[in-house]
């Protein structure tokens, strides 16, 4: 793959150009746009810019940072400098993560084409390495290499080596330091060239630890055996299943030597290469596609859940943007929301009303759900309505809903019968469906489509001035999503009411909006196919007040649970309490980074990241003894030990002071019920990034390990202030690997730190007793 890349970079014409660089537009906003020279450099996996042609450079993105590459008139602001910019000049790079795009143009279509089909092709190339090949491949070694070699001779000194040994986040002893430079100066010029770069950074990144295990293993030191080798999968790694095909297996995909695999064994090579793998790493691949059973009703299921999906930033004054809902979408989210109000010319827009967030045309958003909602995922997706529109406008909002998702919109029930129970995940594959007020039951609807044959006038019939019509009246309070429902008075004028429209009212079938009243008042009186939404400080007091009851309402009804009306500034809960008491939607401000953030993606990497979990049985049963703040028998206890043994290649925090070096510590954390919500911690490494050694054992006993997440969180020691945060992963107990293990560490917004990783020790052991606590 690293040949292949190198190949297309010295003879594919648009790289060629592209790392000759060329002047396009930068652009930020409609009043930002600045001229930038942009430049692909020659190990293909970076791009700079400049301020012009040969001026002062520097990184504008890794390739390996690229999601895709979209053309102009995919991007809002572009198509709202149509004007001033030709669509077919500009493109878009999406980067991953939570990182904004970067809007281009270029002076020309044919270079907008180069750009555009060159990045893409680079995409494609590094997308298709595996990670281990990224760590083989020069292409990030060339761009160490790059920003070590300080006067871009192609050579590097001693004296810059030891500055990319600041920049690499490590202290080594000079006098060592210069021994493995002198050991790889196989040309004896008092420099290190390319290969002999390479072989500098082998010899420092030799991994003691992995050595001192693989020789345990193995009776000459030299080689694992296939014996060997099963004897390690099965007694250290847990692989109780490991038969012989498997261990050929793994030698056959690590093992870097043909005459290795020819003779089956392994080398040391080999073995960390398998360490460092998917199959090595701490999340059970197992769990990493659809694993799970999903033909159980929709309330058996957490389900990805996004709040204010439109909002880029806070909720006052932040940008509102279809690339919300697109990158939502594309993260695996099933439940999008859509606060929709009355716009201009008659076209409802989407924004956060009575604040100064900008608008969207609610038609571009239901677009844009309509071609990215299955791109992921094919399980169904959730359109939650918060409607504030008038009559006529609600009418335009179901002829687009209508029109633009056309058969991906479900407008009734799978069987045209009354469910008696919710329909699955399986059954409602690529459908959309519409959560909102709805003005009769369903089997009224169901009812009239039996008698439409009869009354085929009888939808026209239905004026607002109906007594059938429900009026609604919002009360204000700090927040709008925070405003309640409540009949319309006769005896009162009222400025502002809502009739709700026949029309998007038929369009709601399995997810009608319903008051909550209490868990007596929902069983007497409302049916599978309602919801009730929960403000998360309404949720957090049932869930202590009343527990039991709301694990048994959330086993045949769905639960929204969204943010605080105070967190204007975007900021999110704890989801965890919540999906306790087995809350489904639990909606988040995904544009958020933050703890919160890193539990929620924890819980939905697993069942192929497709946006539905299936909770634990004992939050699917409506007669559940389940009580999430005093869970008793039958639940067994587990114990967790986890010796966390070395890190590698850690970042640094401060990457402004050059001479500035982390002093990493690690600390894991336990989510779940409250009385198994702990931390422990390791002592800090002074001044090592690059390979710090704790060797220290960190121990938790679980109750409810089914409910629980482990989160593996990096932080540089600060003895004045807080721990500045380097790097996290977080995952469900239930999908953790036991044995040796790597842990590949994520950045604040979820993207790859690679190769920053921390390796660990994982070993879980289940009481023998039942807890009674």
């Amino acid at each position: 793959m690293a040949s292949l890349l190198q190949d297309q970079l010295t003879a594919h014409q648009d790289l060629l150009l592209m790392q000759e660089g060329m002047l396009m537009y930068k652009v930020k906003s409609k009043t930002w746009k600045k001229l930038r020279y942009f430049r692909l450099q020659n190990d293909g996996m970076t791009v700079w810019h400049e301020r012009q042609a040969r001026g002062r450079a520097k990184p504008s993105f890794s390739i390996s940072d690229v999601e895709t590459v979209r053309k102009g008139h995919n991007s809002e602001l572009l198509r709202s400098l149509a004007e001033e910019f030709p669509l077919e000049q500009g493109f878009t790079v999406v980067f991953h993560g939570r990182r904004s795009n970067l809007d281009l143009v270029a002076n020309s279509v044919k270079e907008a084409q180069i750009w555009m089909q060159g990045l893409q092709l680079l995409v494609d190339l590094v997308t298709s390495m595996d990670q281990q090949e990224q760590q083989d491949q020069p292409g990030w070694l060339s761009d160490w290499f790059q920003r070590g070699d300080k006067n871009q001779d192609g050579r590097m000194t001693f004296q810059e080596v030891q500055r990319l040994l600041h920049l690499m986040n490590v202290e080594m002893d000079q006098e060592y330091a210069f021994s493995l430079f002198q050991e790889a100066d196989t040309s004896q010029s008092g420099t290190l060239e390319g290969e002999e770069f390479v072989q500098f950074y082998k010899a420092l990144t030799k991994r003691d630890e992995v050595q001192e295990l693989f020789e345990s293993f193995s009776a000459d030191k030299q080689k694992l055996t296939l014996l060997e080798f099963l004897d390690f999968l099965r007694e250290e790694q847990k692989e109780r299943d490991c038969a012989r095909e498997l261990a050929l297996e793994l030698i056959d995909r690590y093992e870097p030597s043909d005459s290795g695999k020819l003779r089956h064994v392994l080398s040391l090579d080999g073995f960390l290469s398998y360490l460092c793998s998917k199959d090595g790493d701490i999340f059970n691949p197992a769990c990493l596609p659809i694993y799970q059973d999903m033909t159980q009703p929709l309330s058996h299921y957490f389900i990805n859940s996004s709040h204010n999906t439109y909002l880029m930033r806070d909720q006052l004054c932040g940008q509102s943007s279809v690339e919300g809902y697109i990158w939502a979408l594309k993260q695996g989210c099933r439940c999008v929301e859509v606060d929709v109000w009355d716009g201009p010319s008659g076209e409802p827009v989407v924004y956060h009303g009575h604040t100064l967030t900008s608008r969207i045309l609610f038609k571009d958003v239901v677009a844009t759900v309509a071609q990215y909602a299955f791109q992921t995922s094919d399980y169904p997706v959730i359109l939650s309505l918060e409607n504030h529109c008038s009559w006529e406008q609600q009418e335009t909002m179901a002829r687009h809903l209508t029109e633009i998702l056309g058969e991906q919109l479900l407008n009734t029930t799978l069987d045209g019968l009354l469910p008696t129970q919710l329909p699955s995940p399986e059954e409602l594959r690529r459908k959309i469906l519409v959560k909102g007020k709805k003005l009769d039951a369903l089997e009224e609807d169901l009812k009239d489509e039996e008698e439409e044959e009869e009354e085929p006038d009888s939808e026209l019939e239905r004026q607002p001035e109906s007594e059938s019509v429900l009026e609604y009246q919002y009360e204000t309070e700090p927040k709008p999503e925070l405003q309640k429902l409540r009949p319309l008075s006769k005896d009162k004028k009222e400025k502002s009411k809502v009739i709700l429209c026949p029309a998007l009212s038929d369009l709601v079938v399995y997810l009608k909006t319903v008051s909550f009243h209490g868990f007596t008042h929902s069983k007497e009186h409302y049916h599978c196919y309602e919801i009730s939404s929960f403000s998360e400080t309404k949720a957090r007091r049932l869930v202590k007040e009343a527990g039991n009851e709301f694990v048994q309402h959330n086993a045949w009804q769905l639960s929204r649970v969204y943010p605080s009306g105070l967190r204007t500034d975007s900021s999110n809960y704890n989801p965890q309490e919540l999906w306790n008491a087995g809350c489904q939607m639990v909606a988040m401000n995904m544009q958020t980074a933050g703890l919160e953030m890193d539990i929620y993606d924890g819980l939905f990497r697993q069942n192929g990241g497709c946006g539905y979990v299936l909770k634990p049985d004992f939050l699917c049963d409506a007669q559940s003894s389940f009580y999430p703040e005093r869970p008793i028998s039958p639940f067994k206890a587990q114990t967790l030990l986890i010796q966390v043994i070395s890190g590698q290649q850690l970042p640094k925090v401060n990457k402004t002071k050059e001479g500035s070096i982390v002093d990493p510590l690690v600390r894991v954390q336990i989510f779940g019920v409250r009385l198994d919500t702990t931390r422990q911690e390791t002592n800090y490494v002074q001044n090592n990034g690059f390979n710090p050694y704790w060797g220290q054992t960190l121990c938790f006993r679980v109750l409810v390990p089914e409910l629980a997440m482990v989160r593996f969180v990096v932080k540089d020691y600060n003895w004045k202030s807080r721990n500045d945060f380097i790097g996290q992963y977080t995952l469900p107990w239930t999908c953790m690997q036991q044995g040796y293990r790597h842990i590949h560490l994520l950045s604040k917004d979820g993207t790859s730190l690679h190769p920053a990783s921390i390796f660990v020790y994982i070993c879980i052991r289940e009481d023998l007793e039942e807890d009674e606590s």
